[in-house]
């Protein structure tokens, strides 16, 4: 067992006092997480959750489309928009989630503003995932142990090592990843984790040069492609694919109800050309790896299709309605 593991073991197992907890952590972001921190950090984690057991077959098919958080960018809920869509087009989309912490609205909070159930126990989740291609794992539901963290997390007025986890802690295990970071020298410590982890199927690790945990229409964004154990790295340039540049001004967000808005006019084919257009981006490339798509230019025609035929839209009524009835 590593030192970072060791740690790690006494944080979650409530054997450090508050204060000792704080100090490790702000120590940690301090010296700047190296991906072997977060790979031992992520193996603690997942060991302290409660999985989803779900089949063997569902979890290499399950795709998670998530962001680290703490970009700050005031943006609506664009990752957890795309987890929507792509359900809608025969993906298999295994949400893990909170509440907010770091911005107006969560992927919970948003889910919730659009009528969806989220309390639901592991079997109705499985049954979720199995009838809709969607399931939210809320994390505070799976992460018992984060009752102690979460409030040291929030006394310190930074981001710390939790944002990087998040994503790599799924309890489903999902195998196939659009993962976004805070910043641009996280994608290969972040992408180098996932193989650590066994977490390499497939797997796009990105960050735009604006600074969001996303794909960006303002500008460029760079990535690391994760497949099999191999890492090839690259920039996205939303104009290569004949996608008109937008200021980040144009997607920002509000509260959970606002953000709900901007979806529900995204499926309904009413949003801004600048809201469509960061969900198609985005979902392309979820696409791609989720291996719906030969490449990325057909990827983009499957995701506008989805919006355009309202199948996105039905499907967002037909997951509202299973979630409360199930």
């Amino acid at each position: 067992m590593t030192k970072t593991q060791e740690e790690f073991e006494k944080l979650f197992s409530n054997r450090l006092s508050t204060e000792e907890s704080r100090q490790f952590l702000i120590e940690l972001y301090k010296k700047g997480e190296t991906f072997d921190d977060i790979a031992d950090a992520s193996k603690v984690m997942r060991k302290y959750s409660i999985k989803l057991p779900i089949s063997e077959e569902l979890q290499e098919k399950a795709i998670d489309i998530v962001g680290t958080g703490g970009d700050k960018s005031g943006s609506f809920n664009i990752s957890t928009t795309v987890s929507l869509l792509l359900a809608s087009l025969g993906c298999v989309v295994a949400k893990h989630g909170n509440r907010s912490i770091t911005s107006n609205s969560g992927s919970a909070d948003l889910l919730e503003s659009l009528g969806i159930n989220l309390n639901l126990e592991p079997k109705k989740q499985i049954k979720m995932l199995e009838e809709t291609g969607f399931c939210f794992i809320f994390a505070m539901n799976h992460h018992p142990a984060m009752k102690h963290i979460m409030p040291i997390r929030k006394s310190i007025d930074h981001r710390t090592i939790f944002n990087l986890l998040g994503p790599l802690t799924n309890p489903a295990g999902a195998k196939k990843y659009l993962l976004g970071v805070f910043d641009p020298d996280y994608i290969t410590r972040m992408a180098k984790a996932l193989v650590a982890i066994d977490i390499n199927n497939r797997a796009f690790v990105v960050s735009s040069d604006d600074g969001m945990d996303e794909i960006s229409l303002a500008t460029t964004t760079k990535f690391a492609y994760v497949e099999s154990g191999t890492i090839s790295p690259g920039i996205i340039d939303p104009e290569f694919y004949g996608f008109k540049l937008a200021p980040k001004e144009a997607i920002l967000g509000g509260d959970a109800d606002d953000n709900a808005k901007i979806t529900r006019a995204i499926f309904d084919n009413r949003a801004t050309d600048a809201q469509r257009d960061i969900v198609l981006l985005n979902a392309g490339f979820a696409l791609f790896v989720d291996g719906k798509a030969r490449d990325i230019k057909e990827a983009f025609e499957i995701a506008r299709d989805g919006l355009e035929s309202g199948r996105a839209k039905e499907h967002l009524e037909f997951i509202t309605k299973v979630s409360n009835g199930i």
